[in-house]
């Protein structure tokens, strides 16, 4: 199996086991597949969420920052939900869970990328000006989760993807930022007659 899956902090991980222990917690979510599962649910696939920092032009490639894990929520065999953490100044806890397309897009890009002849460290890249996610695919498999993007990376765009660009459509990240480079770009100012 290429995808070379990291360890989630151990803290995140007893969060989000108190937070789907949680009666309150889980039922407080409104998440249908998740307050109504009949079955032990079972935290997976951790991936550490990145968001990707303003991307400026010819300034090469953008920079990452870890802002938290993200788990996928099981029951049997089929993905119910997310759970989320992030970092406060007492560590990691849980944040909240997460529903909507994302988790059935998650799924299917881990599945494509599981079956890429390369190995890779799969994380998740969030582009909040485009409201965009990606599953990103980093190369190195000895950096640590503070790594930061490289040219070979891939880049596996998540459904909903904006306009123009397609999900599930894998990328170079030396690719793909030229045009999230283009996106984020501020309009020009427009020139008013005198």
């Amino acid at each position: 199996m290429p995808l070379h899956l990291p360890s989630a902090p151990a803290p995140a991980v007893r969060s989000v086991a108190a937070a789907l222990g949680s009666p309150t917690a889980v039922h407080a979510a409104r998440f249908p597949s998740l307050s109504a599962a009949a079955g032990p649910l079972v935290p997976e696939q951790p991936l550490a969420l990145h968001v990707l920092d303003p991307v400026a032009t010819g300034a090469g490639l953008p920079k990452a920052r870890l802002t938290g894990w993200r788990f996928l929520i099981r029951c049997g065999d089929v993905v119910v939900a997310a759970a989320e953490t992030t970092i406060t100044p007492d560590g990691w806890a849980f944040s909240h869970f997460c529903g909507g397309p994302f988790l059935a897009s998650t799924v299917h890009a881990l599945r494509q990328a599981d079956a890429l002849p390369s190995p890779y460290q799969p994380r998740l890249l969030s582009v909040p000006g485009l409201y965009m996610l990606c599953l990103w695919l980093h190369g190195d498999l000895g950096d640590g989760e503070q790594a930061q993007p490289a040219a070979a990376d891939v880049l596996i765009p998540l459904a909903p993807a904006p306009p123009g660009i397609a999900p599930h459509r894998p990328h170079r990240m030396a690719d793909l930022v030229p045009l999230l480079t283009h996106r984020l770009a501020p309009a020009p100012a427009l020139e008013t007659a005198v």
